[in-house]
């Protein structure tokens, strides 16, 4: 099982590809195959038929999957591009920390 920094919810920005720099929202993420799912990136154009009566086919526009390496998480403080630190609280608690700012995640 391959173990992500990144998770449903996130702030990433494309750091390669055809769609390097645009910002979107994480909308699920598929650790076993390495991949997530972010809003408004990487559209791809799905050709559906009707399948039920009075429904309505023709071309539809879907996100596909990017590679998890291709994206990095936003700090919501220094709004930059991090990769996410560990950091252990009192509690026993891990937190994700920022590696520019040092602001938790």
């Amino acid at each position: 099982m391959n173990k992500l920094s990144i998770k449903t919810g996130d702030t990433v920005v494309v750091l390669s590809g055809k769609d390097k720099g645009k910002q979107g929202k994480v909308m699920s993420v598929m650790p076993d195959a390495g991949k997530v799912i972010v809003e408004k990136v990487n559209m791809v154009s799905r050709h559906t038929k009707p399948r039920q009566q009075g429904e309505q086919g023709g071309i539809l526009q879907k996100e596909a999957p990017i590679y998890a390496c291709k994206v990095q998480r936003v700090c919501p403080k220094c709004n930059k591009p991090t990769r996410p630190a560990h950091k252990l609280l009192a509690g026993g608690k891990k937190v994700r920390v920022c590696k520019k700012c040092g602001a938790e995640i």
